[in-house]
């Protein structure tokens, strides 16, 4: 059986309870941070999941100014784009009280992530790491972050001892290419969770946290069983 005792679950029973609950979690943790450091650093995903915990967190009192919000991948679409996950984070995090946040964004203007790398990488830098609070989302297909299945570089942005901390990504079920934080760099974290939503989404997890069948070659099961930075999972039904 594999290890993981590194997580922790938390169950609710609709997405409101959820999102209020993460939300007042996350915040607490930027509070603190900005209590002990003076800055704060929180990584989020897209998708339509977090919708409801964006908007709970935005209207979180604290110091918003001292926070720097990136994403934890990007599909390669500019802001005007649906598809923009940066769009997402903008049109619902960063409104009422999380308007002074800072915004970090993955894309750049170039055709192709590759050629974006450098722009990307320079920003980043900038970043005062371990972040704060990540949090993650999972597919259906079991991937999380852009760790997609087939991935181009799934290998390399799963290996731990990899000192890369962005990576493109091209996978047959991502649609366009991507970028994305590797796991090692996602793990340089003071907190990390897993949101996902509905039955079929926790039997995806339970697979992969157990190896079962096809769970065996989630991208998931990586940030399930690593050792190295505990997981909390929110779910509900």
């Amino acid at each position: 059986m594999p290890d993981i005792s590194n997580i922790t679950h938390h169950s609710f029973t609709d997405c409101h309870a959820l999102a209020q609950a993460l939300a007042d979690r996350v915040a607490g943790q930027l509070r603190d941070a900005i209590a002990a450091r003076g800055h704060a650093l929180l990584a989020v995903s897209g998708g339509s999941t977090p919708k409801h915990f964006f908007e709970r967190l935005s209207r979180q009192t604290l110091e918003w100014p001292k926070v720097a919000i990136t994403l934890v991948d990007e599909r390669w679409v500019p802001e005007s784009s649906e598809r923009s996950n940066a769009r997402l984070v903008k049109s619902m995090l960063l409104q009422h009280e999380a308007s002074a946040a800072q915004f970090v964004p993955l894309y750049a203007d170039t055709p192709t992530p590759e050629a974006g790398l450098p722009q990307v990488r320079a920003r980043l830098a900038a970043l005062q790491l371990p972040f704060d609070a990540v949090i993650l989302g999972m597919g259906g297909d079991g991937h999380t972050a852009s760790f997609f299945p087939g991935g181009d570089r799934l290998d390399e942005a799963l290996d731990l001892n990899s000192r890369q901390r962005v990576l493109p990504m091209r996978a047959k079920g991502a649609d366009e290419p991507r970028i994305t934080f590797t796991l090692p760099a996602l793990l340089d974290t003071r907190a990390l969770y897993l949101h996902f939503e509905g039955a079929a989404k926790r039997d995806v997890f339970n697979d992969a946290c157990e190896g079962n069948g096809k769970g065996a070659d989630y991208p998931v099961r990586a940030v399930a069983v690593q050792q190295r930075t505990p997981l909390a999972v929110y779910w509900c039904p």
